[in-house]
Parts: C-alpha cells; sequence; structure tokens
C-alpha cells in the first residue's frame, strides 16, 4: 500500500478501522442477496453475457460479493486493511487487495467493474475523478462498470435509519449484538458534501454495553457532474434506476 494510501487509511471512519470486527452485525452479509442479484443483472444486461471476470473496488466487509462470486470470478480490494480481513473471513476464495481507489493500479483489466457506496467517500471532483480513472483503466475494451451512488444532490434529503444484528449461534459474532442510528443530513447545501453520523451500541458476550459515535462524510454531486467525469475518463455511460435504492451509473468502455 502506497504512503498516500496509508494516511488516507489512518483518516477512515471507526467502522472501517476499530469497529470493523463488528461489520458484519451491523449490515449482515444475508441482507444482501436482492440488492446483488439485481446489481450483477444490470452488468450481465449491458455487458451482452455473464463477465468471467469482475473487480469491485471498496469491497468493504465483502457483502455482495458473497454473491456475485458465485456467477464470477471476483477480485476485491479496500483501503481498510480490517475491513479486508472481514471479506476474506466471508469470501476466502476471492483475491483480496489492499490499495485506494484512487490510486490502485493491479496491471490487468476485467471483464466488469463495480464500484458501491464506496465511492461516496470521494469528496472532491478530483478524488471522484481519480476513482472513476481507476474504474477506467481495469475494464478491458468492450466492458463495463457499474457505480453506485448513495445519492445525488438532486436526489439527497435528510434521513435517519436504524437496525442492527445478533451474533448467530456458532458463529464468530456468537454472543454479540450490535444496534445503530444513523442520521444523514448536509450542513452546507452549497458544497459538495453531507454528513452522516452514527451512533451504535455494541454488546459484548458478558452482556456488557457501550456506546460510541462515528462521523462519515460523504462526496453529494449533480447527476451531469456524474455523467462529465464518466466521460471525460472515457466512458460512455447513463443513469442506471434501480428499486434497490442508490442512484446507479452503467458505463461502457468503447471497444
Amino acid at each position: 500500500m502506497s504512503s498516500e494510501a496509508k494516511d488516507k487509511a489512518a483518516a477512515l471512519p471507526l467502522l472501517f478501522t476499530e469497529l470493523a470486527g463488528w461489520f458484519h452485525l451491523l449490515t449482515a452479509p444475508g441482507d444482501y442477496e436482492e440488492e446483488a442479484t439485481e446489481y450483477f443483472g444490470r452488468i450481465e444486461a449491458a455487458l451482452g453475457g455473464r463477465p468471467d471476470t469482475l473487480l469491485e473496488l471498496g469491497c468493504g466487509g465483502g457483502n455482495n460479493a458473497s454473491y456475485m462470486k458465485h456467477w464470477t470470478r471476483a477480485t476485491l480490494t479496500d483501503v481498510s486493511l480490517p475491513m479486508l480481513e472481514m471479506s476474506r473471513r466471508i469470501n476466502p476464495d476471492c483475491e483480496h487487495f489492499a490499495g485506494d481507489m484512487r490510486s490502485l493500479r493491479l496491471g490487468r483489466v476485467f471483464d466488469a467493474v463495480f464500484l458501491h457506496d464506496a465511492v461516496c467517500y470521494m469528496r472532491s471532483e478530483v478524488d471522484l475523478r481519480r476513482a472513476l480513472e481507476t474504474m477506467f483503466v481495469h475494464c478491458r475494451p468492450g466492458g463495463v462498470a457499474f457505480v453506485v451512488p448513495d445519492d445525488l444532490t438532486e436526489t439527497f434529503r435528510p434521513r435517519t435509519d436504524h437496525g442492527g444484528h445478533d451474533g448467530k449461534t456458532g458463529g464468530p459474532d456468537a454472543g454479540r449484538a450490535l444496534r445503530y442510528l444513523e442520521w444523514s443530513w448536509d450542513p452546507d447545501p452549497a458544497d459538495t458534501e453531507a454528513i452522516t453520523d452514527f451512533a451504535y451500541l455494541l454488546r459484548e458476550r458478558d452482556g456488557s454495553v457501550r456506546a460510541l459515535k462515528d462521523r462519515h462524510h460523504f462526496g453529494l454531486f449533480p447527476r451531469a457532474t456524474w455523467l462529465g467525469l464518466l466521460a471525460d475518463v472515457g466512458f460512455d455511460a447513463e443513469p442506471a434506476p434501480s428499486d434497490i435504492g442508490g442512484a446507479p451509473f452503467i458505463a461502457r468502455r468503447p471497444r
């Protein structure tokens, strides 16, 4: 991992560093079947067939990949080493690489590149363009990329959410549990950032409970900016509205 990537990783939210071991109690792999199925179907339709290889940038804990790996040969990357360990726990059969999506270069191309909501951590147009360029250089000519920001400037609304899971008996999280409250808001609609604040309640195996808060800073860009940057790096791109949520774009690399 480059020194730049190490600096970026050091600034990550608690969820991706010291709390990474709790990630599958915040958002469980079993919750992702519908999402992974729809997103992979969009990739397959745009490609005109099933991709033999897929690169996921910002794979996090590997939840989507735990399904997609059954349909393609998946290679997974993330800037957070603890999150890669969580992904390896459920995806030991996949290649994993540490790297920042702004600068990662594997020296290989793939039939498809998938970038889920990790792209939301790109908070400037410069960083977003670099991430999209990484998608392009890893996508073979004639291949497709699918990128899924949570929101666009046009679609963002302040909101709250909550959830969490109990560890399954016999699993690595047995005896532990997590509940969270999530609050997304935009303190300055004139800039390109929004904030999501998390409050976590973490129950240990001995029954003790602790509370922590964690702030996540997200980029927020208009649809025109996304389409313009995707075109700048070389893609033919269009919005791909989804009933699952988010604001996806499908991007094709010309042959």
